[in-house]
């Protein structure tokens, strides 16, 4: 099953220690569990309503993945962070902290696996919508709208993630997904 949740060991610690409000790449101090072994990370802390911020979110994904997976992992990892941050800017009131980080050791710009956390200030979670089936039912419910132009961020994030989830904090929550460097 590709829907996995829980904690993020160490995340907390994290957050206050990893790259630069403007997005700077860095080396992990590693996580608290025994795990994952530290590797390169990157965050970007965006202002509320600034769907502009998304082109620059992939972009210094993109330049943490520059080396990494297989081809068209990392242009995976770039359509679902675009679909978590435009998510998190346009229902949230507050802005949003995305953090990337490879795990793996000394292979991980390479070969690692790949964690995207989003975190926004609403505690709400998401839920995923399902896809419009068939005739409407009896009460003309369906799922989503076929003509629908928003409404499948995390439809995809579930079908092309190798495991996602969200995680509640004291103020609002995480919404996370992983990949593997290669498809399973």
């Amino acid at each position: 099953m590709k829907r996995r949740t829980g904690h993020w060991a160490g995340a907390e610690q994290r957050e206050s220690r990893g790259g630069s409000a403007e997005g700077g790449v860095s080396e992990g101090s590693g996580e608290s569990g025994a795990a994952a072994a530290p590797g390169p990370h990157w965050e970007r802390r965006l202002p509320r309503k600034d769907l502009a911020a998304v082109h620059d979110v992939r972009a210094g994904l993109r330049a943490l993945l520059a080396r990494w997976g297989a081809p068209g992992r990392a242009d995976t990892a770039e359509l679902l962070v675009s679909e978590l941050v435009t998510n998190a800017l346009v229902h949230t009131d507050g802005g949003a902290v995305v953090t990337a980080r490879l795990t793996g050791g000394p292979a991980a710009p390479v070969k690692g696996r790949l964690r995207v956390e989003v975190r926004d200030f609403l505690s709400r979670h998401p839920t995923v919508r399902a896809p419009a089936t068939g005739p409407p039912g009896r009460n003309g419910e369906r799922g989503m709208d076929t003509a629908a132009t928003s409404g499948r961020g995390l439809l995809l994030v579930h079908a092309l993630a190798d495991g996602w989830g969200v995680r509640s904090h004291g103020v609002g929550k995480s919404v996370w997904f992983e990949l593997d460097a290669r498809e399973p």
